[in-house]
């Protein structure tokens, strides 16, 4: 009786010291913490993180909200009229349209990245930016277009007076009388003999 009480006794303190022997382990090792604000983890290469768009090669093409599954990017346009410069991108590629709206929610983004392949220009592309914490939801809103709201009401009056110039120009086409040809002269008739 008293042999089994010694057993079991040492049965539990060794089952125990079994169990405890990963945290006897780790108790003298000393533990690295990094200082997350100051030191920041450094990310693997392909990371996905937040979009950057560089506005400078953006053509407006509408070729990276098309491919977003989550509708986050939302982009307007405007065709320049003759005589605007609207540049050209870094390749070369002249701009026809004036980018009056870029905005990406990130509230929404669900970095899967699938907006930087369809870009022509290569103009949006991952940063290793991972941070989008925001007291306000309305915040993740980031807008990347560089015009200001007086320059892109001013784009759009613009184009609006040259459709409106087209269009009176049509009209104005179509009222005219077109001038009518005189009928060709008829050519006399041969007379048939009969043999």
């Amino acid at each position: 009786m008293i042999k089994q009480y010694f057993l079991n006794t040492w049965s539990g303190i060794w089952t125990v010291l079994v169990g405890m022997k990963i945290t006897f382990k780790h108790l003298f090792t000393p533990s690295v913490t990094i200082q997350y604000p100051d030191v920041k983890v450094e990310l693997p290469e392909r990371s996905r993180n937040r979009l950057y768009v560089n506005m400078d090669d953006c053509i407006g093409c509408d070729q990276c909200a098309r491919a977003c599954p989550v509708s986050c990017i939302e982009i307007e346009t405007v065709k320049s009229v003759p005589g605007d410069e609207v540049g050209k991108t870094s390749n070369g590629k002249k701009k026809a349209l004036w980018v009056t709206k870029f905005n990406i929610d990130f509230a929404k983004c669900c970095c899967c990245q699938l907006c930087v392949f369809p870009c022509p220009t290569e103009c949006i592309k991952m940063t290793s930016i991972y941070e989008f914490s925001e007291f306000e939801r309305d915040n993740l809103l980031y807008n990347f277009a560089t015009l200001t709201p007086a320059e892109v009401d001013e784009k759009k009056d613009s184009y609006a007076k040259l459709e409106a110039e087209k269009a009176a120009q049509k009209a104005a086409a179509a009222a005219e009388p077109k001038p009518v040809a005189a009928p060709a002269p008829e050519k006399p008739k041969e007379e048939s003999s009969n043999n």
